[in-house]
């Protein structure tokens, strides 16, 4: 029996919940904007998630996957991309990091201006959200299991899983931009704590990319 097409709807809510929970580019991304520039520009990283996501599972819907499944050099291409990306967020941060650390004359003229990469945090989001080939096939092989293929109307239940994913996102991503906000306090009063974070905000990007750059289809 299935819910609008959608197949053991409890089952992909649990599963939805879990996912979001796993820790990756995109909500650490959110996390660090927020402690290093506050609510409103948290949003605008969060913002720039939120319409990643959604292209990406538009582009699930439409069988990105599958092409990319028939095009290994295609494959090859787009996750070197987003590996080199990731990466270059990774050095950044940590260039900041170090910066900060080593130039304690000039830490109050530098703590006003935001590190290169927080800079536009909506456009940055966005980036780190679609170069990961890895989420189409993981979002095809997930979304797959709960659609009733017999469903005379597909887009319906397809609507209905990513809606989910989408508040279970929104929530998430929100509670991190009011904690990162939050953090910001203590973070102004402590320079070394605060480049220290940052310093491992950038080695997790770098790590991020290495492990989308070892990705393979199976």
């Amino acid at each position: 029996m299935s819910f609008y097409g959608v197949t053991d709807l409890w089952t992909y809510v649990l599963g939805a919940f879990g996912i979001i929970l796993l820790p990756g580019p995109n909500s650490l991304y959110v996390l660090s904007v927020a402690t290093a520039r506050g609510v409103k520009a948290g949003y605008q990283g969060a913002f720039g998630v939120f319409l990643g996501d959604t292209i990406l599972l538009l582009l699930t819907a439409m069988g990105a996957a599958s092409l990319l499944r028939s095009n290994p050099a295609l494959f090859v291409l787009v996750k070197y991309l987003g590996a080199a990306y990731l990466s270059w967020v990774g050095v950044n941060l940590i260039w900041s990091a170090w910066q900060k650390w080593r130039n304690k004359a000039t830490e109050a003229a530098t703590a006003v201006q935001a590190p290169i990469n927080m800079q536009h945090p909506f456009k940055k989001a966005l980036v780190i959200s679609l170069l990961n080939p890895k989420a189409i096939l993981f979002l095809l092989s997930f979304f797959v299991q709960f659609i009733d293929p017999t469903y005379e109307t597909p887009a319906v239940p397809f609507l209905i899983l990513s809606s989910i994913i989408m508040v279970f996102s929104a929530l998430y991503l929100s509670a991190l931009i009011f904690l990162g906000a939050r953090m910001a306090q203590a973070f102004r009063a402590r320079k070394r704590l605060s480049a220290s974070l940052s310093s491992s905000v950038g080695g997790l990007f770098l790590w991020f990319g290495t492990k989308l750059a070892t990705a393979s289809l199976n």
